[in-house]
């Protein structure tokens, strides 16, 4: 990792973070569903330690393949985060941050908490998987959990506070330039900071506890779906009068990790009302859930994709002739959002309603597009740091995203 930008930070790299640990939810996606796990639901290490030791050929490969991404992208998730969180350092004595704080690109910063966010998901993934009697104390750890989460929640609060303070009372957002759906992205760190409450309730059984998260979650639930409606009219209105900004292009397909996020949260707090307070929800019922939330995903999906390939963006930002934009790290949080809610649908909407068996030609049929996602986004997360912090990148342009 380069020690200095050279003037050529932006607070959008903490999405290189983002995307790498997303990476390891896609490969805990291989024990979550893979590994029988009975007594809590999720995996632990002694449900894995077993499953290998007892297990097929196949499963064996699933495991170490699964333990193996889980290790690599994260330490690739905390290097990336420490790199950022030393780069933003310098860039806040920069006249460039001064700049960005007086223009709409000031929801550039909510890409801090919402690493964080991720990176507190991403502990408690390795956690799961590597450390033994885990579960022992994990209720100790879920009071925790709440505490950080909360603080890095209210921390989001106050960037989104003090933006939507400057242009409510001075004005100066400019809806020309807002020709994308980069607004979005404080909605994204809302609906991480609501999926990481949410865990306790699907996974305390302490009913207080339980009680507590589903409260929490359910407000940065509502507050990221308020932001992520007014940013989708507000961005609709600039893209239909002005087109969408060539370099802000992929943010077009955040909505799909919205959805991915919220839709978690939203199935963990009914696990927890579920188990503490009696109130079933029928398998079909997630089942519908679940289509609902993979049908809009696509939706946005095609349309990114539609204006990607009328605005020839791999050529312009990711060939090796091309320009540099560090949006481009936004495309890899859509790929591994709709991969991770593949495996969801699958398996609590389809399996679990009865529609199909579980490993029959049916269920890795439907299972192979969320693993040709995952490897298509490993391959992009690497071409994209080798082009952005290796020394390729000397040669190239910058190019800013609002």
């Amino acid at each position: 990792m380069p020690n200095t930008m050279n003037g050529r930070y932006s607070p959008l790299y903490f999405l290189a973070a983002v995307g790498a640990g997303g990476l390891v939810v896609t490969f805990f996606m291989y024990l979550m569903f893979w590994i029988p796990h009975p007594g809590q639901p999720v995996p632990i290490f002694e449900d894995i330690q077993r499953a290998f030791t007892s297990g097929s050929i196949p499963t064996q490969i699933a495991i170490v393949l699964g333990m193996m991404g889980i290790a690599v992208f994260g330490f690739l998730h905390y290097r990336l985060l420490f790199w950022n969180l030393g780069q933003l350092t310098q860039f806040r004595k920069t006249e460039a941050y001064t700049k960005l704080l007086a223009s709409n690109g000031e929801t550039q910063l909510k890409a801090v908490p919402l690493t964080l966010a991720m990176s507190v998901n991403v502990a408690f993934i390795i956690g799961l998987v590597f450390v033994p009697k885990l579960w022992l104390i994990v209720e100790y750890l879920f009071p925790a959990a709440l505490a950080v989460f909360s603080l890095i929640g209210l921390y989001a609060l106050s960037l989104l506070a003090k933006f939507f303070g400057r242009v409510l009372v001075k004005g100066g957002f400019d809806l020309k330039a807002n020709n994308s759906f980069a607004q979005l992205l404080p909605a994204f760190a809302l609906s991480m900071v609501a999926v990481g409450l949410a865990a306790p309730a699907a996974l305390s059984a302490n009913p207080i506890i339980v009680g507590i998260s589903i409260v929490l979650a359910t407000f940065f639930v509502m507050a990221a779906l308020v932001v992520s409606v007014v940013a989708l009219v507000l961005g609709f209105y600039a893209m239909l009068q002005n087109g969408t900004a060539p370099e802000a292009a992929p943010t077009l397909m955040v909505v799909v990790p919205i959805m991915t996020v919220l839709g978690i949260a939203i199935l963990r707090m009914n696990h927890g009302l579920h188990v503490h307070f009696d109130v079933h929800a029928a398998t079909a019922e997630t089942l519908v859930l679940l289509a609902q939330i993979l049908s809009v995903q696509i939706l946005f999906a095609v349309l990114g994709w539609l204006v990607l390939s009328k605005q020839n963006y791999v050529k312009s930002f990711l060939s090796p002739n091309g320009q540099r934009s560090a949006g481009s790290y936004a495309l890899v949080c859509p790929g591994v959002a709709l991969s991770v809610m593949i495996h969801f649908f699958v398996n609590k909407g389809l399996v679990a309603s009865g529609m199909i068996a579980k490993f029959g030609v049916a269920y890795w049929s439907l299972t192979t597009p969320a693993l040709i996602l995952q490897a298509a986004m490993i391959v992009l997360v690497f071409s994209l740091n080798a082009r952005h912090f290796g020394t390729s990148n000397k040669t190239a342009n910058p190019v800013p995203a609002e």
